[in-house]
């Protein structure tokens, strides 16, 4: 992401805080900051103001507060910073599992801000990554387990070895200009259909 496009929504309920954070960001290279002070359908707003990333603060937090702010963290898929000035275990641990970039307890210094976003953006794009990978193996053993399950149902039906059913499932592929997953798809359909 190119920093000086990045739009950034601070959640603070103290509009004091809110505008250090705010200042900060923009000496930091992040002139679009929207300040939000009320949590009143967050999502929605979110959803509307599509930032880059999250920074919330919440210097004293109630447990329902941080469940509202860690249920956030989970269905935005953004990155996000939190700062809290209190914490325990279980926060801690409940703030990794929403996706929480960088959870910083009692550390909401103007100087630790732009580390700590930059933080927060590095670990979401690795993990996004990861997330890639593991829906991409994920996919790729999914289309391996049905060309199997295509080959074996050829192979009975045909009466004929894995080598040959396999020609079959590719030469089709390449006639139709399908790929080989979708073909075997199509034979496992059918032969559903007929039994």
């Amino acid at each position: 992401m190119v920093r000086a496009l990045m739009k950034i929504v601070v959640i603070d309920l103290q509009p004091e805080r809110a505008r250090m954070i705010s200042a900060a960001l923009g000496d930091a290279g992040f002139p679009d900051v929207v300040a939000l002070a009320e949590t009143d359908n967050l999502l929605d707003r979110l959803a509307q103001i599509d930032p880059d990333a999250v920074l919330i603060d919440l210097e004293a937090p109630s447990r329902d507060m941080l469940e509202q702010m860690f249920e956030l963290s989970r269905r935005i898929k953004r990155p996000v910073a939190m700062f809290v000035d209190e914490s325990d275990s279980a926060s801690i641990a409940a703030a990794v599992e929403a996706g929480v970039g960088a959870y910083v307890v009692n550390g909401l210094h103007r100087e630790r801000i732009k580390p700590v976003l930059d933080l927060a953006i590095s670990r979401f794009n690795a993990f996004s990554r990861l997330n890639t990978e593991l829906e991409t193996t994920k996919a790729a053993l999914a289309e391996r387990k049905l060309v199997d399950r295509a080959k074996g149902i050829l192979m009975k039906m045909k009466g004929i070895d894995e080598e040959e059913a396999y020609k079959i499932l590719r030469r089709t592929a390449m006639n139709q200009n399908r790929k080989i997953g979708d073909i075997a798809r199509s034979v496992v359909t059918a032969a559903e259909i007929l039994n």
